[in-house]
């Protein structure tokens, strides 16, 4: 297949923005097209955009099946990232779209950020540095995560990571998952345990789970309300998974002590209350963004569709 007569078309700004991806690319589809707005499209911007493609590489564009009857010539996506919400599979069936995707390929740069956000609440890292910064000296060191009961709903690719990086901190483990984990939990010294025991019992709740019917929501005003006063949640996953509204209350009540949240919905959040409270820590959806995390997430989406079209 001659490759120069494919038009591919790229949307995620991370890779957009990345000269060597780029370059990589182009080597195999040198008429490969790039999103340079440096933001995601608009859903009309994206159908323009897709407009004759034969392969698109997504990230975190909606891809529904209004958008697919619009696009008649597409054969195949290439999925930069790890979930998999964003896209109709059912409606890409349908339309005969294959996809491409390579799991677990940010799962370092996702764990390293959630052990960032374990470290910053249980240190005061937080509202430390706005003290000072306001020129209040009030020293605070919090607490160790040393020793700790963490609670890991969700052992897969990140999850397990994370697990791995907790070795040296002495950490209680539990996870939660629907597949069974217990080889995992034997190699690693963790243990599974139930949904609510994992609940009332975690110092900190960190989720790493894909969201979906059963997932969305997850944690909400109920949930919250039997975690103890003193612990912290973590969301590095997808925002739904966490009921903001509910959240919100939680940490203004005090019902828990803290929260580190990576992903909210909608994204950007609009919410500026809620930012501003206290004891909630809050990064950009960054999890998965680290440089090393762009590269490999680019590469095994480039590498999707050299596959695909056998190159």
């Amino acid at each position: 297949m001659d490759a120069r007569k494919l038009k591919i078309a790229v949307t995620p700004p991370a890779f957009c923005k990345s000269q060597t991806l780029k370059d990589e690319l182009s080597r195999y589809f040198p008429d490969a097209v790039f999103n340079e707005t440096g933001r995601y499209l608009s859903v009309a911007e994206l159908i323009d955009f897709l407009a004759d493609a034969d392969a698109a590489l997504i990230g975190r564009d909606s891809v529904s099946a209004e958008l697919l009857r619009s696009l008649p010539k597409l054969r195949m996506i290439s999925k930069y990232g790890v979930g998999l919400d964003n896209l109709d599979q059912e409606a890409m069936q349908c339309a005969n779209v294959d996809l491409r995707m390579t799991a677990g390929t940010n799962r370092r740069s996702v764990a390293e950020l959630t052990l960032g956000f374990m470290i910053g609440l249980c240190h005061n890292m937080l509202s430390s540095s706005e003290d000072l910064k306001q020129g209040v000296w009030y020293r605070d060191g919090g607490q160790q995560v040393t020793q700790k009961m963490v609670g890991i709903i969700g052992c897969g690719n990140v999850g397990q990571e994370l697990v791995r990086l907790l070795q040296p901190f002495q950490c209680k483990i539990n996870i939660r998952d629907i597949a069974d984990r217990s080889e995992f939990c034997r190699a690693w010294g963790a243990q599974e345990m139930g949904f609510e025991e994992i609940i009332t019992e975690s110092d900190i709740l960190t989720l790493h789970v894909p969201l979906t019917h059963d997932t969305e929501n997850m944690i909400d005003q109920t949930v919250l309300a039997k975690m103890k006063t003193s612990a912290f949640l973590i969301n590095t996953c997808r925002g739904q998974v966490v009921h903001q509204g509910d959240l919100h209350q939680a940490l203004g009540a005090g019902e828990i002590a803290g929260a580190g949240l990576d992903v909210f919905w909608p994204e950007p959040p609009t919410d500026i209350e809620f930012l501003e409270l206290p004891n909630l820590m809050v990064t950009p959806h960054i999890g998965g963004n680290a440089k090393e995390a762009v590269d490999s997430m680019g590469r095994a989406a480039i590498q999707g569709m050299v596959d695909y079209f056998s190159l």
